[in-house]
């Protein structure tokens, strides 16, 4: 199963040049996966005051095509990879004819945030992902 979320080009995610500056495709896809967590019924804030965080640990990106000012595009975020403590997303942005604009590869781990240690997913985000793999 894949997350899609939609997104529009605002002009305080591009350069001078009216292109999306590179470090705002991160931001695109860490909004998606947390509307993805949200539309699961699962609240970070609710999370952080259990002591549990998810922090991205790797990226893997590949810029395909420069996104612009304007435009209206689509993330499509899958788990391609679930662990004890860890998911592996596969996620890209395109337009609504499937042009990649941007794809990447996000590894994010689940932690104690007191200790900055690894722990286990919760039992509930573990189902939830796991059924819509």
């Amino acid at each position: 199963m894949m997350f899609v979320w939609p997104i529009s080009i605002y002009y305080e995610d591009t350069d001078a040049g009216g292109v999306v500056y590179h470090s705002n495709y991160l931001n695109f896809f860490e909004r998606a996966r947390t509307q993805w967590l949200k539309t699961m019924g699962v609240r970070q804030a609710k999370l952080l005051a259990e002591d549990i965080a998810f922090v991205v640990k790797h990226v893997d990106i590949d810029f395909r095509k420069a996104a612009k000012f304007e435009q209206d595009l689509l993330v499509e975020s899958k788990v391609v990879e679930l662990k004890k403590a860890s998911l592996v997303f596969h996620q890209r942005l395109v337009d609504h004819q499937g042009d990649c604009y941007c794809e990447a590869t996000v590894v994010v781990a689940c932690i104690s945030l007191s200790r900055m240690r690894p722990r286990a997913i919760p039992l509930n985000i573990v189902q939830e992902f796991d059924s819509a793999r």
